[in-house]
């Protein structure tokens, strides 16, 4: 990825996806392969992939954690276009009301959050920072309707309950996780991270890309 303070270039925050990336233990692993050949058709080579909706940089949508929940096209797709403020709390072992409270969150609606983990897409994380309930709740407070994590989930991975995820939900604040942020500057960017329109969905891969404002 070419990372670059150029103002008018877009930088690409997501994950690669390829048969090297790390997947949540359990979970589908990315596959692709050639269905058909060119020299199979005469004309064309076609593909095909195998994968979870939450390889890669995704999106979660409500459905994902409550059966009666939101599915990705329920989600406004206003909310992955705009102006975000990339932080970094890498200090931090939670993203709590504590930690966000050492930020400056004034008129900012999406908050990417770069965190001590190393940003290796080919290797899933022992543990991760994670978002409180007080962290959520503070979050509405300041007007935030998008967090994004440089991390696999906004919940510890071993949680069933799920309790960052629901505090999230419950204050209106799409997730957005497994962003590439480590050579990602501070400030304030444009962000385009749409979901794909998969109707029934209860996340969706997207292309993360930002642009220094």
């Amino acid at each position: 990825m070419n990372h670059t303070n150029n103002m008018n270039r877009w930088i690409d925050v997501s994950q690669p996806l390829n048969e090297k990336l790390a997947h949540w233990p359990g979970d589908l692993p990315y596959s692709y392969q050639l269905t058909f050949s060119k020299q199979q058709t005469g004309s064309v080579n076609i593909g095909q992939m195998a994968m979870s909706v939450h390889s890669g940089t995704h999106v979660d949508a409500p459905f994902h954690f409550k059966n009666d929940g939101a599915k990705i096209t329920d989600l406004d797709i206003h909310v992955f276009i705009g102006k975000a403020r990339v932080v970094d709390l890498s200090k931090y072992e939670k993203i709590d009301k504590a930690a966000l409270r050492s930020l400056h969150l004034e008129g900012v609606k999406r908050l990417l959050i770069k965190t001590a983990v190393p940003n290796q897409a080919t290797a899933f994380p022992e543990n991760i920072p994670y978002v409180t309930p007080d962290g959520a709740a503070y979050m509405k407070e300041k007007g935030i309707i998008l967090i994004g994590v440089d991390v696999p989930s906004v919940d510890p991975l071993d949680s069933k309950e799920l309790e960052g995820h629901h505090a999230l939900a419950d204050n209106g604040i799409s997730i957005l996780e497994n962003l590439m942020l480590d050579k990602v500057k501070e400030g304030d960017y444009e962000l385009i991270a749409l979901p794909l329109p998969m109707e029934e969905a209860d996340g969706s891969p997207v292309r993360a890309v930002i642009r220094a404002i």
